[in-house]
């Protein structure tokens, strides 16, 4: 089937003539604020065909918006400046399933680094994203049912959950979980103890998490 091609003009930018499911991808990609992201991941977390999304990316490769970069894809940054201004607020909330204070001696630029990029159990990396508030770490389950998001800001450490398909949040929690430990032992490495004090989700009260 041939989708009509949409124009998109935005203010201070060139035209660009997108389908409609490139359209909806850049929406993705601007209101995940990613910097980086990964082909694998995207395809996951959308639900598209290699075939289709590597069109897609090639399209918006094409009119600069996206460009390869050595982690993935890289979102140009005036691109995005320009898009978020323009792009519809989100209708999936996050469900936060941990938090934790992270002790202030903490090589955060470090951890950054060593979760970047990584597989683990039930969870495919995605991608990454950088505001004002922090960075944030971003996968997506085998199954692409469920988003993890790891927020990092300077003396703090979130992550939550998207549910985009179903409500699984026991799965959701062990992903969370298989995380928390895979922080734990790079914490260990660089002999900064992670924060004793971590919340559960929906729960206001506090429990140790061993050393």
């Amino acid at each position: 089937m041939i989708i009509p091609l949409l124009d998109v003009t935005l203010h201070g930018l060139p035209d660009w003539s997108l389908s409609e499911r490139d359209v909806d991808v850049l929406a993705f990609l601007t209101e995940e604020e990613f910097r980086f992201f990964t082909f694998e991941g995207l395809k996951r977390r959308l639900g598209l065909h290699p075939e289709t999304l590597s069109r897609i990316l090639n399209r918006l490769e094409a009119e600069g918006i996206v460009k390869k970069s050595s982690e993935g894809y890289t979102v140009t940054k005036e691109i995005a400046k320009h898009l978020k201004q323009h792009s519809a607020n989100s209708v999936e909330s996050r469900v936060v399933l941990l938090q934790t204070f992270l002790p202030s001696d903490m090589p955060v630029e470090q951890l950054i680094s060593d979760l970047r990029g990584r597989w683990f159990g039930l969870l495919r990396w995605l991608g990454l994203a950088e505001n004002s508030d922090g960075v944030t770490l971003k996968w997506v389950t085998e199954d692409g049912d469920i988003q993890v998001d790891a927020k990092i800001t300077l003396n703090a450490l979130t992550i939550e959950a998207k549910f985009l398909h179903g409500y699984n949040q026991n799965l959701a929690l062990k992903a969370a979980y298989q995380l928390m430990t895979h922080i734990g032992k790079l914490s260990s490495r660089t002999r900064v103890p992670l924060a004793r004090h971590v919340g559960y989700s929906g729960d206001s009260n506090f429990f140790f998490l061993p050393s």
